[in-house]
């Protein structure tokens, strides 16, 4: 069955292109969620007008992203934790933690966005990279401190 997809996705295909998928995942995945319409004749000659409308849209959320990103990389964080008397800190910084710390300074973020591998175990001045987009990266630096006493 082909469909005209209105959105990205992973291995299925980018938005405005039209794809051959199963009849099922179109019926019951594609088609009720708005990721994609049936490729009929009349959405077929509309095709053009449909390309339009999803690159106009793609092109202001690319906008938006990188406004974000602006003010991702203009934020800095300051984490607070316990440590030991040999330096090793009780617990450690995660996506939770920073995603957290972002909505209390007005800044929504998933934590998938994040590209950590583990999570931060130690002092300093640290950065993770943060994905918004396929095209649009930034770089979100913190501080991990230690306690006072």
């Amino acid at each position: 069955m082909k469909v005209i997809m209105l959105k990205n996705i992973e291995k299925v295909g980018n938005q405005g292109d039209v794809v051959s998928v199963k009849r099922g995942f179109a019926r019951n995945y594609l088609t009720p969620r708005g990721y994609a319409i049936y490729a009929t004749p009349a959405n077929m000659k509309k095709l053009g007008e449909i390309q339009g409308k999803l690159a106009e849209n793609e092109e202001k959320m690319l906008a938006e992203l990188k406004n974000l990103a602006e003010k991702i990389t203009a934020t800095k964080l300051v984490f607070v934790r316990k440590v030991d008397e040999n330096g090793s800190m009780f617990g450690s910084v995660s996506e939770n933690d920073i995603v957290h710390a972002l909505s209390e300074k007005g800044i929504t973020l998933h934590k998938n966005a994040l590209g950590m591998d583990k999570h931060f175990k130690e002092l300093g001045e640290l950065s993770v990279s943060v994905r918004l987009h396929k095209e649009v990266s930034c770089t979100l630096g913190f501080v991990i401190e230690k306690e006072q006493e």
